[in-house]
């Protein structure tokens, strides 16, 4: 356990960002292969893998609602120096974490397939996006479990062993993608469906490695096969916190649907071109995010201790680490963005949309930073509704408009993103308010 109510903020949140940010990388890793892979077989299967990836977010939302929870309040616990509540919070999210799994696999293979044909522009893509999903659905199954796990060790300040497990399942899924995808070495290609079961092989060794390593790495934390029975009160106040966040990644989700919806009409090179984009994009935020997800226990342990002037510390910092990160990457993305596309595809039309993309939605870069850096606080003092008003915003002032633009003769792809680009701004100014009138109202007077 590493305490975080002592030694200087910035310095722990260097530290932490360092690996967190080596973790995110590799686990974006998955992405970059398999749409790496997958652009050798043409503009559907870039497409359908785009598309059917969007329930990525779904599993994602439902997951942040264990772990972030569980973050919040074992980060708490060991600030107060509770060791039996930490323990009590960590085991009942891990239980919470196999439920969830369990529901998601039955509810994937169930309703996933109609869902992503709605999302794509032809029949060719809707095929490859059904045939990766099925093959994907394990690992989102997977998640449940591993990011409950995760957050356990990153609110008791433990980051760097979960570091080297997701560097061995990305490096396991690097050497998987090839043979399962195009069959090298075996003659028997896959297609995008091998990449969905690379990614799941992968995901369910990294699973047992984390298990493993859990009690190896860390003596304050234990994992309690025999607490694992449901404790509804403990549910209850993970559920609490988690609950907004969830809603949060989902209507992020939402918002990607849309904009699948609303390109769609311009064919599978504008939504090969934006799913290009989108992973890139997910790429260079990894830096910002780093911050921000350290951000998160740092202010979580300082909050249980009641070192509200450590709080306060933390956002400053993070907000102007993070910021300063997506300020270079914005101008990063304006020198040459449709160069970050040549790697996953050769098509013109696909590179152009890539880039157009990048360019204008960096415009909003510092703002989304500073979004994520406000969502971290609030999940570090344990009150995650804030972030959601915040993002629930953009169903207004994003994708309404969008859909609306969809219906219009003179829309172009680029009125699409610049809306996103005044959309995530006044996400960021409401965040920022929010943030600050939580702070008078959670946190002590400074100096008190």
């Amino acid at each position: 356990m590493r305490d975080l109510t002592k030694g200087p903020v910035m310095g722990h949140l260097v530290s932490m960002a360092a690996f967190i940010g080596i973790s995110q990388l590799f686990q974006t890793l998955y992405f970059i292969v398999d749409l790496f892979f997958v652009s050798r077989l043409g503009n559907a299967a870039v497409a359908g893998v785009s598309a059917a990836g969007n329930v990525f977010f779904v599993a994602l939302a439902a997951s942040q609602m264990i772990s972030i929870g569980a973050l919040a309040l074992v980060a708490q616990a060991v600030g107060k120096k509770n060791e039996a509540e930490a323990n009590l919070y960590s085991d009942q999210a891990l239980s919470m974490s196999v439920l969830f799994g369990a529901a998601m696999l039955v509810l994937g293979y169930a309703f996933g397939g109609a869902w992503v044909t709605t999302l794509t522009a032809d029949a060719e893509s809707a095929r490859e996006a059904r045939a990766f999903l099925y093959a994907f659905l394990p690992s989102l199954a997977l998640l449940f479990p591993t990011m409950a796990l995760g957050s356990s060790l990153r609110a008791a300040g433990v980051v760097q062993p979960v570091m080297y497990v997701q560097t061995g399942t990305v490096l396991l899924n690097v050497a998987l993608a090839p043979v399962l995808i195009v069959g090298w070495g075996t003659g028997f290609p896959l297609g995008a469906a091998g990449a969905g079961a690379a990614t799941s092989i992968a995901s369910a060794v990294g699973l047992v490695a984390l298990v493993l390593m859990f009690p190896r790495v860390q003596s304050y934390l234990r994992l309690h096969w025999d607490a694992l029975k449901p404790r509804f009160e403990a549910w209850k106040r993970i559920v609490f916190i988690g609950f907004p966040t969830s809603l949060e990644f989902l209507m992020m989700f939402v918002v990607f649907a849309v904009i699948y919806f609303v390109i769609r009409n311009f064919g599978a090179e504008a939504q090969a071109g934006f799913g290009i984009g989108g992973r890139i994009m997910q790429s260079i935020f990894l830096p910002a995010m780093a911050v921000a997800f350290a951000a998160a226990p740092i202010a979580g342990q300082n909050f249980g201790a009641g070192l509200h002037d450590r709080v306060r510390e933390t956002f400053k910092a993070a907000a102007l680490v993070g910021a300063g990160i997506m300020a270079t990457l914005s101008v990063l993305c304006h020198i040459a963005p449709e160069a970050m596309g040549r790697p996953f595809s050769s098509d013109p039309a696909v590179l152009e949309v890539t880039g157009e993309y990048l360019k204008i939605t960096s415009w909003n870069f510092v703002a989304a930073g500073l979004v994520m850096t406000c969502s971290s606080l609030f999940q570090g003092m344990g009150d995650t509704r804030p972030s959601l008003l915040a993002s629930a915003t953009r169903l207004l002032t994003f994708a309404a408009p969008a859909v609306w633009l969809s219906y219009q003769p003179w829309v172009e792809l680029s009125h699409i993103w610049m809306l996103s680009v005044v959309s995530t701004t006044l996400q960021c100014l409401l965040s920022v308010w929010l943030l600050l009138a939580t702070f008078k109202r959670k946190l002590k007077p400074k100096g008190v």
